[in-house]
């Protein structure tokens, strides 16, 4: 048993898998579940993980699990998640689920994409 265990631990899909469903444990309505797919080091992506990163340490404040998953080195995972393009963050949690296109650098619309902010 203790070598499954070891096996499922090394392998990248299992980790992610885990690590969504231990957020789904911890998960109350405040704490949002987000994973942003992006290509490599492109400038795009970069621009992507950084407005993310600045979203969630402006407006989420520790509540949230934020997961960024390159393409090009686990390729199933975009398949899991139906990504057609990338960079794509979808908010998982809290329900409903959300995808957002682009380097998210229009935060507004991410705001209220998320719910954060309520549409003017």
């Amino acid at each position: 048993m203790a070598k499954k265990k070891k096996q499922d631990e090394s392998s990248q899909p299992q980790d992610a898998t885990k690590a969504f469903e231990q957020a789904l444990e911890e998960t109350d309505d405040n704490i949002y579940v987000l994973r942003l797919y992006v290509s490599g080091l492109t400038p795009n992506s970069q621009r992507a993980i950084e407005n993310v990163r600045k979203i969630c340490n402006e407006h989420l404040k520790g509540r949230y699990h934020l997961e960024i998953i390159d393409i090009y080195q686990q390729p199933t995972l975009a398949g899991e998640g139906q990504i057609i393009a990338a960079p794509t963050l979808i908010k998982e949690l809290p329900l409903p689920l959300r995808k957002f296109i682009g380097d998210m650098s229009k935060t507004e619309r991410i705001l209220v994409g998320l719910d954060l902010r309520k549409k003017e």
